[in-house]
Formats: C-alpha cells, sequence, structure tokens
C-alpha cells in the first residue's frame, strides 16, 4: 500500500507523462493533416463549394467526416461511391432521380455551383482517413462509380448501378439488368431509358438526364447483356 507521499508523486509523474503523450500525439497529428487531407489539392472550386455545403445547410441531414445528421447518406466518398455525373443529376433535381422517394430539397444551383460542389466531394474523396468510414456490410453487392468491367460505358456505373444490378453488383432498387438485351431489343431500350414514363406511366423510373452520346453508349451496352 501507497503511503501518502508515494501516492502523490505516483498522481504527479503518471499525470505528467499522459499529458506529455497527449501534446506530442497531438503535435504529430497537426503534422499529418497537410498530407493526409491533401491540402495542396485544395482548389478555389472545392473551397467555394465547401462554403455551399455550409450555406445550404447539407450537414442538417447529411453525415460528412463523421460530423452531422444521420438523417440522409453519408457523403465523404459520395465521389467514389456515385461518381461526378450521378451528384450533378442529385443536385439538379433530387426528385427527379428518385420520383415519389426522395425528400431532398431542390436548391436550383447554377451550373458552376454543381461544378463546385463536385470539386469539394472530389477533394474529401481523397483524403487518407486512416480507414474511415468503413465500408458498409452490403459493400460487395454495389458497383462501383467508374464502372468498367464487362465494358459497361463510365455513365452506367455512375447512374444506372445506383437502382440495378448487373452480374450480382448494383443496387436492388431497380431489376437486375442481366439478359435484358435478350429481352428487349435496343430501340424499345432506347424508349425506355430516354423516358420512362412515356413507355409506362408511373413508373418510379426517373428521366435521367443523358446527353445523346450517353443515351447510345449505355443503351449499346444494355442491347449486349444477353442469356
Amino acid at each position: 500500500m501507497l503511503s501518502k507521499s508515494a501516492a502523490r508523486t505516483f498522481f504527479i509523474v503518471g499525470t505528467g507523462l499522459c499529458s506529455l503523450a497527449f501534446v506530442l500525439l497531438t503535435i504529430d497529428t497537426l503534422k499529418r493533416v497537410p498530407e493526409q487531407t491533401g491540402a495542396d489539392k485544395l482548389t478555389p472550386e472545392a473551397v467555394r463549394g465547401k462554403h455551399l455545403f455550409d450555406e445550404s445547410n447539407c450537414m442538417g441531414c447529411h453525415t460528412i467526416l463523421g460530423e452531422g445528421a444521420y438523417y440522409a447518406p453519408e457523403l465523404t466518398r459520395v465521389f467514389s461511391r456515385r461518381g461526378p455525373e450521378f451528384i450533378g443529376a442529385m443536385l439538379r433535381d433530387p426528385e427527379a432521380m428518385y420520383p415519389g422517394r426522395r425528400r431532398m430539397q431542390k436548391y436550383d444551383f447554377t451550373d458552376e455551383q454543381i461544378n463546385d460542389f463536385i470539386a469539394f466531394f472530389k477533394w474529401v474523396d481523397q483524403m487518407d482517413l486512416n480507414g474511415f468510414p468503413a465500408d458498409p456490410p452490403l459493400a460487395s453487392q454495389a458497383g462501383p462509380a467508374q464502372a468498367s468491367s464487362g465494358g459497361a460505358p463510365e455513365i452506367f456505373g455512375q447512374m444506372c448501378v445506383a437502382c440495378h444490378a448487373v452480374g450480382g453488383r448494383g443496387g436492388v432498387v431497380g431489376p437486375a439488368l442481366d439478359g435484358v438485351g435478350t429481352r428487349y431489343d435496343a430501340a424499345y431500350l432506347k424508349r425506355w431509358v430516354s423516358d420512362p414514363q412515356a413507355v409506362r406511366p408511373g413508373t418510379t423510373m426517373p428521366k435521367l438526364p443523358l446527353s445523346d452520346e450517353q443515351l447510345e453508349s449505355v443503351v449499346n451496352y444494355l442491347a449486349t447483356l444477353k442469356d
């Protein structure tokens, strides 16, 4: 059993060592911050995007870098998870992307503001966060934002796999697209992708904001998905 003087000495020395360790670890962390956050890659667009993110109170619903609400999807890795095309489409008209399902406010951002948002999300996505956030349990089923396997066009990997799966990878909101090229011809697929409501009124599939070139690439790819 320690005497009073020994206990006092133990307390003082222990507190001092712990305080010193805390200070040293803090200094080490601060030294790592510029490199791990990619401070040299912080562009004016990304800075403006961060200000827009704050001014629009996005953290009132979303979480990013561990901070914010948990009502809406986590956004730390949204750039690699969804890609710039999907992000842009969601910011332009959330309801159009998920008819009857999304409650995200339409802010009427300009194209420049949307590009700033995308630059900000890209910068955050490239941070070295020591494994944070962890991949969700179903991550193995999710399709990559920059899909390229099987000849899939990049736009397909960003927009379509959010809801549809191919080869067991992708979303489960819509039907899997394996064999869709056998069930439907290219003309039908083009009508469906370009304006789903015109083919089947009331469908929950959105009219995707695709250019003519992107539409052709998606349709050509879907036509190759045969049983």
